[in-house]
């Protein structure tokens, strides 16, 4: 399998699907089809150049519409080709070339995620100028490449408050590349982004855009002789060293884990990965504090949800024998997941529930359609009797003033 098909395509929220193709998007189609099959680098080099040039060109005049349609074939009909199409969209999505002055600069679209847990609010919002300085210096210092200009946006992001649309993140690859590359300040709207989503685990991200002369290294592991940053792992342990004090006062009442800052959509595959195992963990903590009981008093259901084919799994958290479902966890499958993958999703589960010290774990064998609460719109969990219920905490519950940690 591919590098290229082992991504997945993140679509805009509002797209409806369509059953013609418009022509831009049957060229991209046919395209990532060619480049699926090709037999050799000079052929792969041709089919790529033709996605390039047709993609750019539709995220620039901003009709993304035809690539949503085109994923959305190619993921019905040829896995192969879907995962070519997803990396020459992504690619063209968050790197620009930008020209001043007769040099060439690609920029990149970055992010530095942090993995975040606890039992209260997960802060975001705008970062104090001091600390956002101190950050993107760090960043610079440990993971840009000397010769590369750089740019971080002071505010620390969640998932819904990134650009869900491929042409907006093109777009503000541009703006803040070409803000780098002059030393001026990027001119970006923070103050009108969308409110975020409470979750006891959840991914927040620090955004900013790197610049590099055409041909010449974006990061610091790509120098030749960065002898005291030879590869990945020092990078990121000189970032988690240095950035993490500066972190921890932006997150209070939280636990969290750094993430080498790296491309924007490898990096959001990353941290969904992440931070599924500390989603389970902090629900069960949770519900240990606020109900004053053990996790062996817990009990999970698990099964699996998805329209034909698995999408993700639902676990519900029930107290003792009751069947009510205190809490609930999704468990998304990501990009070629299955459950043939060694270990299993349903595995990964169950370890981590054996970890937190929840032993009781049933599984429904059959896939069900993924159900949410027509009023406020949250997911349906599974429960012990076989029914697709809505999560409610007890309601005398009045949990502990405790961090978690």
């Amino acid at each position: 399998m591919t590098k290229a098909s082992m991504k997945e395509h993140r679509p805009g929220r509002s797209r409806d699907r369509k059953s013609h193709l418009s022509p831009d998007a049957e060229r991209l189609v046919s395209a990532a089809l060619g480049l699926a099959n090709s037999g050799s680098r000079l052929e792969d080099r041709y089919w790529e150049a033709q996605l390039v040039t047709r993609i750019e060109r539709m995220l620039d005049g901003g009709h993304v519409q035809g690539a949503h349609d085109a994923l959305d074939r190619l993921n019905q009909t040829d896995g192969e080709a879907y995962g070519a199409l997803v990396e020459a969209v992504e690619e063209a999505a968050e790197t620009v070339t930008i020209e001043v002055d007769g040099q060439r600069w690609e920029a990149l679209l970055v992010l530095a995620p942090l993995v975040v847990w606890t039992r209260f609010r997960i802060p975001s919002g705008p970062i104090p100028a001091q600390a956002a300085d101190t950050l993107a210096t760090h960043w610079r210092a440990h993971t840009i490449a000397r010769s590369a200009r750089f740019q971080m946006l002071p505010y620390l992001f969640s998932i819904d408050q990134l650009p869900d649309d491929y042409a907006e993140l093109r777009r503000l690859a541009r703006r803040i590349g070409q803000a780098a590359i002059a030393g001026s300040t990027a001119r970006v709207d923070l103050k009108s982004l969308p409110e975020t989503a409470d979750m006891l685990a959840d991914t927040r991200f620090l955004l900013g855009v790197v610049a590099a002369p055409e041909g010449t290294p974006v990061f610091r592991w790509q120098e030749s002789d960065a002898s005291d940053h030879a590869g990945r792992v020092p990078c990121l342990e000189a970032w988690i060293a240095q950035a993490r004090p500066t972190i921890e006062p932006l997150l209070p009442g939280c636990g969290f884990e750094c993430l080498l800052p790296d491309a924007y959509h490898i990096n959001l595959r990353e941290s969904d990965r992440r931070v599924r195992p500390y989603s389970i963990r902090a629900a069960v903590h949770y519900l240990t504090h606020a109900l004053d009981l053990e996790a062996s008093d817990i009990k999970a259901t698990v099964a699996g949800f998805g329209h034909e084919r698995l999408d993700e799994y639902r676990i519900g958290l029930s107290i003792r024998d009751e069947d009510e479902v205190a809490h609930g966890v999704v468990w998304p499958l990501l990009g070629a997941e299955s459950d043939q993958d060694e270990p299993s999703p349903i595995e990964q589960i169950r370890e981590v529930l054996r970890e937190v010290g929840v032993s009781e774990v049933r599984l429904w064998r059959d896939l069900s359609e993924p159900e949410f609460c027509d009023d406020c719109g949250v997911p349906l969990y599974p429960n012990g009797k076989g029914e697709i219920v809505h999560a409610e905490m007890p309601g005398d519950v009045e949990p502990e003033s405790t961090h978690f940690h």
